[in-house]
C-alpha cells in the first residue's frame, strides 16, 4: 500500500445552535396548554433516533403536563425498529437514557395497534393501542431530511405519526409501496390519522451541522402538514456536507443507527440505492469503505449495502435478524446486501482504492471521517485541500497524517 498522508481540516459550518434549550423548550410548550384537561393520560411518542437533547426535551415535556395535572407516559414511536418487538423497542430507548428509572414516568411499549377508519387513506391506517387509547398524543422528533426518499414530508412529526406510531403493520404497508408510499401514502395517511383528533400537537426539533439543537417548536396537531415543510428547508440548508463533489475514495470510521436512519446518511454520500428514486447527482464518489459498526446500534447494519468494502471487524458486529427485519420492511433489499469484506483496514483501504482505476499519482482525492453526522473535522488528502484552500470556511488543523495512523486499525478520530 502506498503511504498516503492527509491533512487534518476543520469545515467551519454556520454554528446557529439554542444555548438554553430548556428555557426554548418552556417556552414552546405552552402553545400547547389549552390542549392538556387535568386527570387526562398523555402519550409521549418517542422514535429510536439518536437526537441531540432527547432526553432533556422529553424531562422538560414530561413536567409540562405534570404541571397541568396530567399523567404523561412514554410509548415508542419506531415502527418495526428493536427487531419489531415491545422488548427491542424498550432497550432501544433506554440506552438513550429514557426509562422509568430515568424520567419517573412509565414506558409502556408494545406492538399491539388498533385501526383508525373513517378518512380518505386507501391502505389501512393503525395506531399504537396505548396511545390511541390514552387522552392526548404529543409527539417528540426531529426534523430533517429523510435518507431513503425526498418529498415534501420527510423525517419528522408527520412520519412519525404515520409509520413510528403505527408499529410495524403500518411500517410494513407504506413500504410496500416503496418510494410512492413513502412520498405519496404518507401525507393522505397522516391526515386520517391527525383528524381522529387523539394526537394534540407535537415537539420539532431541528439540528445544525454540528448536530446540535438550532430550533425548538411546538406545532399544533392540525398544523402539521402546513409547518413541517418549512422546518424541512430549514434543516436541510443546514446540514453539514463533504467539502468536494467529486471524489476518488471516502473512508468512513463508522457507520450506525445512532448516525443515521440507514447508518450512512445517503444525503452526505450522494447514494441511495432505492428502485424508483433518482440517485443524487452530487457527490459522486468512486468507492466507500466503512471500518465499523457503533455499539449504539445493537448490530443492526441496515446501509451496509451503500458501501463497497468493510472490515471483518464490522462484519463479525452484524446482528442478521435485527438488519433483516428493519431492511425487508423497508422493502429496500439492496441496502443490507453485504460488500467485499476485508481482513483490516488497511486491506479495506486497498482492496477500494484498486477499484477506483487508474488514478494520477499525486492526484488522488481521498477523504476520511469518523461519520456522516460529524464532518466539521475531517481528513482530506493535498489534491482536495488545493481545490478548497482558498473558498474560506477551512482551516488547516494538522498536515501529513499518515492514513491509518500507528497501526491498522487505529482510529483517525
Amino acid at each position: 500500500m502506498k503511504d498516503f498522508s492527509l491533512i487534518k481540516i476543520k469545515q467551519h459550518f454556520p454554528d446557529n445552535s439554542i444555548n438554553d434549550i430548556k428555557s426554548e423548550v418552556c417556552k414552546e410548550l405552552f402553545k400547547l396548554k389549552p390542549l392538556i384537561n387535568p386527570g387526562s393520560r398523555i402519550a409521549l411518542a418517542v422514535g429510536s433516533r439518536g437526537i441531540r437533547n432527547l432526553l432533556l426535551v422529553i424531562k422538560e415535556v414530561a413536567e409540562f403536563v405534570k404541571e397541568n395535572n396530567a399523567f404523561p407516559f412514554i410509548v415508542p414511536a419506531m415502527g418495526s425498529h428493536g427487531d419489531a418487538k415491545a422488548s427491542g423497542q424498550s432497550a432501544l430507548l433506554a440506552g438513550y437514557g429514557i426509562s422509568e428509572e430515568t424520567l419517573g414516568i412509565p414506558v409502556i411499549s408494545s406492538m399491539e395497534v388498533v385501526e383508525i377508519t373513517g378518512g380518505d387513506s386507501p391502505v389501512p391506517v393503525y395506531m399504537d393501542k396505548n396511545a390511541y387509547e390514552s387522552d392526548g398524543i404529543i409527539l417528540i422528533n426531529r426534523v430533517k431530511p429523510h435518507t431513503d426518499f425526498h418529498a415534501k414530508y420527510e423525517s419528522g412529526l408527520v412520519k412519525m405519526a404515520v409509520i413510528g406510531l403505527g408499529k410495524e403493520k403500518q411500517a410494513s404497508i407504506v413500504h410496500r409501496y416503496g418510494v410512492y408510499g413513502l412520498s405519496v401514502l404518507l401525507p393522505i395517511i397522516a391526515e386520517q390519522i391527525i383528524s381522529a383528533g387523539k394526537i394534540i400537537g407535537g415537539i420539532a426539533l431541528v439540528e445544525n451541522a454540528f448536530d446540535e439543537t438550532m430550533l425548538v417548536k411546538a406545532i399544533i396537531a392540525n398544523e402539521f402538514l402546513e409547518t413541517e415543510p418549512v422546518l424541512l428547508e430549514i434543516a436541510r440548508q443546514n446540514m453539514p456536507s463533504l467539502p468536494i463533489d467529486d471524489i476518488d475514495l471516502l473512508l468512513i470510521d463508522q457507520m450506525g443507527k445512532d448516525i443515521s436512519g440507514v447508518g450512512i446518511d445517503p444525503n452526505i454520500i450522494g447514494r441511495i440505492k432505492i428502485k424508483g428514486q433518482k440517485e443524487p447527482e452530487k457527490p459522486d464518489i468512486k468507492a466507500i469503505v466503512v471500518l465499523d459498526l457503533t455499539e449504539a446500534s445493537h448490530g443492526n447494519a441496515i446501509g451496509i449495502g451503500l458501501s463497497d468494502v468493510i472490515t471483518k471487524k464490522l462484519f463479525n458486529k452484524i446482528n442478521f435478524s435485527s438488519t433483516y427485519i428493519n431492511t425487508v420492511t423497508s422493502s429496500f433489499l439492496e441496502r443490507a446486501k453485504i460488500p467485499i469484506v476485508a481482513d483490516n483496514d488497511v486491506e479495506a483501504f486497498n482492496i477500494a482504492f484498486r477499484s477506483c482505476g487508474f488514478l494520477e499519482a499525486g492526484e488522488e482525492k481521498i477523504i476520511r471521517i469518523k461519520d456522516t453526522l460529524h464532518l466539521e473535522e475531517i481528513y482530506v488528502s493535498e489534491p482536495i485541500l488545493d481545490i478548497i484552500k482558498d473558498k474560506g470556511g477551512i482551516e488547516v488543523i494538522k498536515e501529513q497524517n499518515n492514513l491509518f495512523l500507528t497501526g491498522s486499525d487505529v482510529s483517525a478520530f
